[in-house]
């Protein structure tokens, strides 16, 4: 393990032992507010002044951050291109403009007593101020008058307030000031100069990145110069051409030993590795030290000392690769620089680096590039300044320790380590940005500043919130380092490291993990040690490094006293007591001098003199004791107390009189029985021989009222044990024979068996509160005699389960914690959650298995796990994290109700069932009875009103029995007046009929009463309170009581007048029915209940022929049916004749409506076609730009097209990210175009194999033999071939010249195997790896060709198709649309779509409300798209968002908002299907305002409006057809049938009539030069033709077409998103088809026979296709006529495609890929290899075999072919 890896860990170990506990927050001392940006700041260690550079403005404090001097700086008038104003003869034509000055270097040099303050405008010019007074220049530079001033002494900072610097100061050995300087380069090429200003580049000659200049202020004429002559040399420059290549970003220059180290970022490589580390630190070596040998040079050169190595922060792909902020630190005698790093996700990481191994690595790199040259080390070629190119071995040369420290005479160029320094992160943490470190007490206290306003303590993980970002840079106080100085972006602010008088008693202090914090012994108090008087005195102040046990305390001797004097044993660190006052308190104001006996070593004996008795309270009565407190005070403060016990013999007999002499030997104070008195006493005198005392060594018996007696021994003078005792006896009375008539009776004995009941070794020493002496041991609890020896510590507790799992922020939530050694006793247990502490409640817990606590309040929602912290056992965590989360309550319904209560109500919010108790409290003093509870709705029962004035309550929810004091769980509920109901209608009605409510069904005739429940409860009335008197005066006005009167009678019978079961019935007619209805019915209103259902169907509406039925069914009831059979038969004809008279006028009806329809579609279709579109380009935007793809974006899709594929399946793979936009889409990520990375399992040799393989494809035998092999192989399928081809145009990217050539080869084999079939048919398909290869290499050439010409047009025609679809309606379920080119998507429904305007903002786009044009019958989701469209048209279609992925809201002229949905409760129903909202169905006007806003991802999911998944789908504009919906639909739905739907063909004419502008442009091609490609492949198959004597121009043309249009133009045409950002529809796929189409038959030689019956994609176009025919013709005739290619010409073509896109894709993954196909078809391609003589003599086979041999891994096999 690398050395500073060690160091890392051990540093880790340090951090993570005194990170135990949590703290306050740190306290800021002083706060200085700046109304400006704060840049930069700097503390003089003499004065304790502070200066603080903003922008615009300087400010000089003092050290209590108070203002003294304030200077402005800025802004000034200024401009990037202009030189300096202070350099003379500089004038500039370039307009100047008010411009802010913001610092970038503040350097102070006491010495000189000068401040530098550097800026950014002026070009970066700095200023020498007055220390002392900073609003007075200390030095005027340039002098007056001087004219030899160059730009480079007065350009030293970066001049733009992005760019960084950094700088100190150092005196070198001939006294010198000298100022170091590093700045970002701000010249041309980057993104801080202004563009196309490239030749007024001010800072590359004079603006190094690291520059070493003079600050002898006493030498104006060198001031700011490269003092060292040659100036060469004392600076660092990068080249030109490699600058973008070199974007330093410095963040800090500090010095160390006689060096300066420079820390700095590469920024070139952010975002290219993001394994691989970017932060550099530099060394130069400074001459401050003795001058050299005489003969040596003046001063050391820049370049030859300078080296740099990367610093790596991580292990294992985890890798903070840029530094933030670092800070160098003395540990002990041992330096070292801390850094924080981060990476890409906003991670952030601690790391230290040993300068010692610094140091080591730079020496073992010197000594590396002198005498064994490696890769460990190069040159960096890429500074201007420096000699030689490369490390030169120098043979046995022994270099000096200075050598290998500051470079040697032929080492004087700059060098750089490739071999990264790493360390193991020590703190890894989101959004850290500073850091400061220092060494206290031998702790080392860590001090880190995050990006979002807040300052750790490391050491004590306390942080203080400051709410603004912490500036990078942090400094302790020099001149007192318990104050910290650090910067936020609008503050200067002093923060005390350490919050000590938080701890109240010395264990508290101690173990509060703060290294900065100590007991002040003598002051009582947690302090610094600065602020303890007597700090400096030994053992007067504690540090956390001696422990808590150091911690004072006193034991008292004896603990128990009769009377006497008692002696304290202080211990604990204590200072020496000789001298001081010291005093034994026994309560306020009553206090003796206390004797010290003892005056050296750590403890120290007073002797503390008693107060007389009468001045102790008395002792209470039935007690025997009092307790007194004792404190010992030094010089007036209390150090430490305690307390013992006086004790009366005498009340200790006499408490228990009737066992006086057992409790007298018993009790456990030093008490002797007289038995001649029969008194208990406490002082033994020797002259009476009756006093009895208990003998510890006499033999006893116990008797435990069993038949057997135990031996009893003595285990102190007041505790007995009985040995032997077996079984689980208790409480058993016992007896002991000796003394007082031989037995002592022990009132009450309990016998304990330790096993029982202990399973762990937490619940076997809870015991002990029990009084039971058990022990855990060997994995059991035995009694603690026989567990030797005894071990008090128990393991760690473990958390098995809590619950519940979520709770209110404020806290009182019961947290049940179920586990395993969770302490024990209640008062040992800890518990908190994160850093919220959870309060015990010691009644319910249950001794090492389950405790109960209260959570406090955390003040916000969070996230964090469980800490159980059980004294001398460690600390417990959960695997489940407990959750702080805010109720709220959205709305309830309803929101009223009777006052008899009962009414359910609905609560919706969030969080609701959080907690452990939740409670629905109306008017804080009723309970709403909760039915459901989930997270987000609790159902519950209203309970009654019970005030009669009162109607608006308060419906609050509660938890944890908390007062609702939040207005979002708090709302109102409204209690109305009882309904009032006097009588029901009718009284008498048929079972299972309905009155106002469903009544049960009945099987015969018979009185019963009706009851009202109004939400459950009974109605009785309107009055609230049901008492005595009330209910007397109901009595008299109301004699129902609630119970109405009912007669059910007999059910109807119906019938038809022939008595047939079935009835045939048209829709509709009437129906007529004979009804039979008893006599007790007659009374009841038959017409009111009567509903006919027929089937399935719906229920018809009741007609006006019920009254008729009704006269039938009176007749029919007295039985006079003879009467009206004449009546009937009448009836029957009329019917008839009605309905043969209503078919044929609704059958003329229906012609009518179809004529009307063809009429005003034919209109127009002829008005569409004869207005004048408006011009298209005047509607398109042109300023949005082309979304063009990437080449190598263009390359992967062309090349692997996932519709024909699976090989691009498996390798594509879409990368989405997601922001305050939504989810967008990024480019696709294909493996092809990442680095390629060996996997953990490839073989050494891997790398090798491919390497030989690649110079084996690079072999023309080799790859033809290799392609012919595979090919003739019958499962290389098509598939196979292509994907090949693809491969090794991947592989060959680089060599397109060689590439181009192979295809020739194989094209030739094609064109002789065609020649001899049909040579008309070459080309055609893509059924060869050549035809595939063929493909590519037009796409390659092409792509410069169709990006700069063909790309625009092509893009407007996209444009124009969406933008001339988007006219009418589009129906959103089929895709068909008004306006379309292919009619298979023509919407052919007289559907008419009305434009309208609406005004729209989106929320979190940061951009204005916009007008959006939509149609009336656009859905919900169709005008979401036009909004995003509207919203999102200047940024590529994969940065949208998904009209899934928002939300419209529609706010009407009342301000109510209302959500838009596709589908929703208002949805309209046809044909048994919902039909889509539209427009027009919420009724939305003209200029309404929407409101747009992005979907809450929790929420995504909620009030979508979906239908059921069995239920049908829904319809916009077309129904879809399904035999059940035909049969089912009614005569008032027949007008949605189609009507001759070739009348709306006419609108695929608009529409091409709306695209012909567009068309020329993009199939013809222009007139000027063609691409090179097209004339030299045009060339080579004429070149092929004439060798074979192919004279039919035919075949040419179908050559050229097949190798261009088809295969290149017509795959781009119908796939614009290979070319393209953009969305491609289904619908404009099959508009693009029909174009294609026509560009295939306009490039095809026969002639199109088309008549009525042909497709209309075909017939759209025919009138134009001749015209483009002879522009086709035409234009391959201008290529013939060019002058020819050579192919010298071509070639140099080929190598600036190829250099123009080095690097883009990884060919060694396609070189794998290829393998694959080699190994698969081994032996075939060996024996191809061996037939071929010209392989077979250059050995091609065996370094085939070679190959394989290598990649596998079988190094045997490859020796033996070698």
């Amino acid at each position: 393990m690398p050395p500073s890896i060690q160091t890392a860990l051990l540093l880790l170990g340090v951090l993570a032992l005194e990170t135990r506990r949590s703290a306050c927050a740190l306290h800021i001392q002083q706060a200085f507010a700046s109304p400006n940006q704060t840049n930069n700041f700097v503390v003089d260690p003499v004065s304790g002044k502070v200066y603080l550079a903003t922008v615009n403005t300087v400010y000089q404090l003092n050290d209590t951050l108070g203002l003294e001097v304030e200077k402005r700086t800025g802004p000034v008038e200024d401009n990037l291109l202009c030189h300096a104003p202070q350099l003379p003869q500089a004038p500039c034509e370039h307009p100047k403009s008010l411009t802010d000055n913001h610092n970038k270097l503040l350097e102070l040099d006491r010495e000189q007593g000068v401040l530098v303050v550097c800026g950014s405008v002026y070009q970066g010019f700095c200023e020498l101020r007055r220390m002392e007074n900073i609003s007075q220049i200390a030095v005027q530079f340039p002098p007056q008058g001087e004219k030899t001033v160059f730009p480079s002494m007065l350009n030293i900072a970066a001049n733009h307030p992005n760019a960084s610097t950094v700088g100190l100061i150092f005196k070198s050995h001939g006294g010198n000031t000298r100022l170091l300087v590093g700045a970002t380069y701000t010249g041309a090429g980057t993104q801080f100069f202004p563009k196309n200003h490239s030749k007024e580049d001010l800072r590359f000659e004079n603006t190094p990145e690291i520059a070493i200049r003079s600050l002898n202020v006493q030498d104006l004429s060198r001031l700011f110069t490269y003092d060292i002559n040659p100036s060469e040399d004392n600076v660092f420059k990068i080249k030109q051409e490699v600058k973008a290549k070199n974007k330093l970003n410095f963040v800090l220059a500090f010095t160390q030993k006689t060096y300066s180290y420079i820390a700095f970022n590469n920024d070139a490589k952010m975002g290219h590795k993001e394994s691989q580390p970017n932060s550099i630190l530099a060394r130069i070596c400074l001459d401050t030290e003795n001058p050299r040998k005489p003969s040596g040079p003046e001063s050391r050169k820049l370049t030859e000392s300078y080296i740099q190595m990367p610093l790596q922060c991580g292990l294992n792909g985890n890798i903070y690769n840029r530094l933030l902020s670092v800070y160098p630190a003395d540990i002990l005698t041992e330096p070292y620089l801390f850094g924080v790093f981060s990476k890409g996700d906003r991670k952030t990481a601690l790391c230290a680096f040993k300068f010692a191994d610094i140091e080591m690595e730079i020496r073992q790199g010197r000594r590396n590039c002198s005498n064994s040259p490696s890769s460990d080390v190069q040159v960096l070629d890429s500074v201007i300044q420096g000699s030689g190119a490369a490390c030169i071995h120098k043979g046995n040369l022994v270099l000096q320790p200075e050598q290998l420290d500051c470079g040697a005479a032929h080492l004087q160029h700059p060098l750089a380590l490739r071999r990264s320094l790493g360390a193991v992160p020590l703190v890894e943490s989101p959004g850290l940005s500073s850091v400061s470190v220092d060494y206290v007490h031998n702790h080392i206290v860590v001090f880190l500043g995050t990006s979002n306003g807040r300052l750790r303590k490391q050491i004590s993980a306390g942080a203080q919130v400051i709410v603004e970002a912490v500036h990078h840079i942090m400094t302790l106080d020099p001149s007192d380092s318990n104050y910290l100085y650090l910067m936020t972006s609008h503050h200067m602010l002093r923060v005390k490291v350490a919050v000590c008088d938080q701890w109240k008693s010395c264990s508290d202090c101690l173990g509060a993990g703060d290294a900065h914090c100590g007991w002040c012994t003598l002051q009582n108090r947690c302090t610094i040690q600065k602020e303890c008087a007597q700090g400096l005195l030994a053992r007067s102040w504690i540090g956390m490094s001696e422990g808590p046990q150091q911690c004072p305390s006193m034991t008292l001797t004896p603990p128990e006293i009769s009377i006497s004097d008692v002696g304290i044993l202080i211990n604990g660190s204590v200072p020496d007591l000789v001298g001081s006052r010291v005093e034994c308190e026994y309560g306020p104001g009553v206090s003796t001098n206390a004797t010290v006996h003892l005056d050296y070593g750590p403890a120290q004996i007073q002797t503390c003199p008693l107060l007389p008795r009468e001045s102790y309270q008395s002792i209470h009565p039935g007690t025997d004791h009092l307790t007194v407190s004792v404190a010992i005070k030094v010089n007036g403060t209390s150090l430490v107390s305690g307390s013992f016990i006086i004790y009366d013999c005498e009340r200790t007999g006499a408490i228990h009189p009737k066992t006086s002499c057992v409790s007298c030997l018993s009790t456990r104070w030093k008490c002797y029985w007289d038995n001649e008195n029969h008194l208990c006493v406490s002082n033994k005198d020797e002259s009476k021989h009756s006093l009895i005392e208990v003998s510890t060594g006499e033999v006893l018996e116990c008797d435990l009222g069993t038949e057997q007696r135990y031996e009893v021994t003595w285990l102190n003078s007041s505790t007995v044990k009985c040995s032997g005792v077996t079984g689980c006896i208790t409480m058993l009375i016992a007896s002991l024979f000796s003394h007082c008539s031989s037995i002592y009776h022990l009132p009450l004995v309990e016998v304990y068996n330790c096993k029982v009941g202990s399973s762990d070794c937490s619940q076997c020493w809870g015991r002990e509160d029990q009084g039971h002496l058990c022990g855990w041991c060997e994995n059991s609890c035995k009694p603690r005699d026989d567990c030797q020896p005894i071990i008090n510590q128990c393991p760690a507790p473990e958390i098995h389960k809590i619950l519940p799992l979520r709770g209110p922020v404020k806290g009182g939530t019961l947290l049940t914690v179920q586990g395993r050694n969770l302490g024990r006793r209640a008062g040992a247990v800890n518990v908190s959650i994160g850093d919220v502490p959870c309060s015990l409640l010691s009644e319910r817990y249950i001794v090492s298995v389950q405790l109960v606590c209260v959570t406090g309040p955390s003040g916000l929602d969070r996230t964090d796990i469980v800490h159980v912290d059980v004294d001398q056992s460690g600390v417990g965590t959960s695997r489940d994290s407990f959750s702080y989360l805010f109720p709220m309550l959205l709305y309830m319904e309803p929101r009223k109700g009777s006052r008899a209560g009962g009414t359910r109500v609905s609560i919706r919010g969030k969080h609701l069932d959080i907690g452990s108790q939740v409670r629905v409290m109306v008017n804080n003093t009723q309970e709403c009875f909760i039915t459901v509870k989930t997270d987000e709705i609790i159902e519950c029962t209203m309970p009654p009103a019970i005030h009669a004035h009162i109607h608006t309550v308060a419906v609050c929810v509660q938890f944890e029995n908390l007062p609702c004091q939040s207005d979002n769980l708090i709302t109102t509920y409204t209690y109305e007046k009882n309904p009032t109901i006097s009588f029901i209608h009718p009284k008498k009605m048929v079972s299972a009929s309905m009155i106002t409510c469903p009544s049960h069904a009945s099987s015969q005739s018979q009185q019963t009463s009706v009851q009202f429940f109004l939400n459950g409860v009974l109605y009785t009335g309107d009055d609230p309170i049901s008492s005595s008197d009330s209910e007397a005066e109901e009595e008299e006005w109301e004699p129902h009581k609630g119970h109405f009167p009912l007669e059910y009678v007999e059910d109807p019978q119906f019938f038809t007048a022939n008595k047939e079961k079935l009835i045939k019935h048209h829709p509709g007619e009437p129906l007529t029915l004979i009804i039979n209805v008893s006599d007790t019915a007659s009374n009841g209103r038959l017409d009111q209940c009567l509903t006919v259902h027929l089937s399935q169907a719906q229920t018809l509406q009741r007609h006006m022929f019920y009254s008729f039925t009704v006269s039938l069914c009176e007749l029919c009831r007295r039985k006079h049916v003879n009467h009206i059979s004449s009546f009937l038969a009448l009836v029957v004809y009329c019917t008839k004749s009605r309905r043969a008279e209503r078919y044929w006028q609704k059958t003329l009806l229906q012609m009518e409506e179809m004529e009307s329809q063809i009429r005003e579609e034919i209109r127009k279709g002829f008005a569409e076609l004869q207005t004048d579109m408006t011009d298209l380009t005047k509607e398109l935007n042109r300023s949005q730009g082309i979304p063009f793809l990437e080449y190598k974006q263009f390359v992967t899709r062309t090349f692997f097209p996932k519709m024909c594929s699976d090989y691009e399946k498996s390798l594509v793979q879409p990368i989405y990210e997601n922001d305050g936009l939504g989810p967008r889409a990024l480019p696709e990520t294909h493996p092809l175009l990442q680095d390629w990375q060996a996997t953990n399992t490839t073989q050494p040799n891997i790398e090798e194999g491919i390497t030989l393989f690649s110079t084996l494809l690079n072999n023309k035998h080799f790859l033809i033999t290799f392609v012919h092999a595979l090919e003739q192989q019958k499962d290389f399928v098509v598939r196979d071939r292509c994907s090949l081809a693809s491969l090794l145009t991947i592989a060959l990217h680089g060599k397109l010249e060689y590439y181009t050539s192979i295809m020739k080869d194989l094209l030739v084999d094609l064109i002789d195997a065609s020649a001899s079939k049909n040579p008309k048919l070459m080309l055609r398909r893509t059924e060869s790896v050549v035809e595939k290869m063929l493909t590519n290499w037009m796409s390659i050439c092409m792509y410069s060709y169709l990006k700069e010409t063909v790309g625009e047009p092509f893009f407007l025609l996209l444009c124009a198709i969406k933008q001339q679809i988007n006219k009418g309606s589009i129906d959103a379920i089929t895709g068909k649309a008004r306006y379309t080119l292919n009619e298979e998507w023509l919407l052919r429904e007289n559907v008419e779509a009305k434009p309208q305007n609406i005004n729209v903002s989106f929320q979190g786009c940061g951009m204005d409300s916009l007008s959006v044009r939509v149609m009336h019958t656009d859905t919900i989701c169709q005008v979401k798209e036009k909004i995003i469209e509207a919203f999102y048209k200047n940024l590529p279609f994969s940065q949208w968002p998904r009209a899934e992925d928002v939300d419209l809201e529609w706010f009407d002229s009342g301000s109510n908002s209302k959500l838009l949905q596709d589908l929703d409760n208002s949805s309209v129903m046809e044909d048994g299907r919902k039909k889509l909202n539209t427009v027009f169905h919420y009724q939305i006007p003209e200029g309404a305002s929407l409101a747009m806003s992005l979907k809450d991802k929790k929420e995504n999911t909620l009030g979508r409006g979906r239908l059921p998944s069995n239920s049908p789908t829904p319809h916009h504009f077309v129904l879809l057809h399904d035999e059940q919906m035909e049969t089912k639909k009614s005569h008032r739905h027949s007008h949605r049938k189609k009507v001759l739907p070739e009348i709306y063909l006419t609108r695929l004419l608009s529409t091409k009539k709306f695209l012909h502008p567009m068309k020329p442009s993009i199939l013809s091609i222009p007139l000027d030069r063609p691409p090179l490609a097209v004339k030299y492949f045009f060339d080579f198959l004429e070149e092929q033709a004439d060798k074979r004597g192919i004279t039919d121009p035919d075949t040419l043309h179908i050559w050229k077409t097949n190798s261009l249009p088809l295969r290149f133009w017509v795959n781009i045409l119908k796939n614009p998103q290979f070319v393209f950002d953009i969305d491609k529809t289904d619908h404009m796929d099959a508009c693009l088809s029909v174009i294609a189409q026509a560009f295939i038959d306009a490039c095809s030689i026969s002639d199109l026979q088309l008549g009525k019956d042909s497709p209309t994609n075909k017939l759209l176009y025919a009138k134009e296709i001749p015209e483009y025919k002879k522009r086709v013709q035409c234009y391959y005739q201008q290529i013939q006529e060019m002058a020819p290619l050579s192919e010298q010409e071509m070639n140099a073509h080929l190598a600036e495609e190829s250099r123009k896109y080095r690097n883009e894709f990884n060919t060694n993954l396609a070189l794998t890929e290829i393998y694959k196909y080699a190994k698969r078809y081994r032996n075939q391609v060996v024996s191809a290899l061996e037939s071929n003589p010209t392989a077979r003599r250059t050995q091609l086979h065996h370094k085939f075999e070679q190959v394989i041999a290598l990649v596998e891994d079988n190094i045997y096999e490859c020796c033996s072919e070698a």
